[in-house]
C-alpha cells in the first residue's frame, strides 16, 4: 500500500505529520512526504522544514492521499499541475483525505459536490459550500472514500481514523496507546462552541475569509 502525505510551501506541520505519525505505523505499507518537487518544504512559520523525498509525479499510483491544510493552501487553488495530480489520485486510491484546510483543494479540484466535509471552523466552511460540498463542523467525517477533518490537531484524528481501516480496529486500538494518543487538554475551550464567547467573535472579526 502507498500512501503520500502532500506537502506545499507554507503548509501547517501538525496537519501534515499528525497523519503521518499514525498511518506510518500501517504494516505493508510505505507512507512518504511528496510535493511538487523533492526537497524541502517549508511550514506556514518559515522555522520549519520538512523534505518531500518523491514528487506528485513519482507516485502514479497511490491508495491513500493526505493533504494537510495552512496559509499557503491559498495560493494552491489556482495550481492546476497539483489539482490535476488529485484527481487523478482520486480516481484511482482507496482513501482521499485532508486536514483543516486542505479540504479546499479537493473542492478546487471539483471532488467534494454534495459531499459532507471538514475544514477549520474559522476560515474555511463557507468556502467549502461555495463550493458545492455541504460543511460540517464534526472534527472528522467520513463520506464515502473521503475522509476530511477539522484544524490543526484533528489530523492525528484523520490517520488514527484511516488506520482503522486497512489494518482493523483492534490495531488501530493497539496504536493510539502506544502513541500515548489520550488527549487532555488543560483548557476546555477546543472548539468554538466551547472557547469563551469573546474570543469566537474577536477571531472571526480577524478572520482572511468571509464568513457564512
Amino acid at each position: 500500500m502507498q500512501i503520500a502525505v502532500v506537502l506545499f510551501d507554507r503548509f501547517t506541520a501538525l496537519d501534515a505529520v499528525g497523519p503521518y505519525e499514525m498511518l506510518v505505523r500501517l504494516p505493508g505499507a510505505e507512507t512518504v512526504l511528496v510535493a511538487e518537487r523533492p526537497g524541502p518544504v517549508r511550514n506556514d512559520a518559515g522555522s520549519l522544514a520538512l523534505a518531500a523525498d518523491r514528487s506528485l509525479a513519482d507516485v502514479p499510483h497511490l491508495d491513500v492521499v493526505v493533504v494537510p491544510g495552512g496559509p499557503g493552501q491559498s495560493a494552491q487553488m489556482d495550481n492546476e499541475a497539483l489539482l490535476d495530480r488529485l484527481r487523478a489520485a482520486d480516481a484511482s486510491n482507496t482513501w482521499t483525505a485532508s486536514v483543516c484546510t486542505g479540504s479546499l483543494l479537493f473542492a478546487a479540484a471539483g471532488l467534494l459536490p454534495g459531499r459532507r466535509a471538514a475544514s477549520h471552523w474559522l476560515v474555511a466552511l463557507g468556502h467549502l459550500e461555495r463550493y458545492g460540498a455541504e460543511a460540517t463542523g464534526e472534527r472528522v467525517v467520513t463520506d464515502g472514500s473521503y475522509v476530511t477533518a477539522a484544524g490543526v490537531s484533528s489530523g492525528t484524528d484523520t490517520g488514527l481514523t484511516l488506520l482503522g481501516r486497512p489494518a482493523g480496529d483492534e490495531h488501530a486500538q493497539a496504536v493510539q496507546p502506544l502513541t500515548e494518543y489520550d488527549p487532555r487538554p488543560p483548557y476546555d475551550a477546543g472548539s468554538p462552541r466551547k472557547a469563551p464567547a469573546h474570543l469566537v467573535e474577536e477571531f472571526r472579526k480577524k478572520s482572511r475569509f468571509i464568513q457564512t
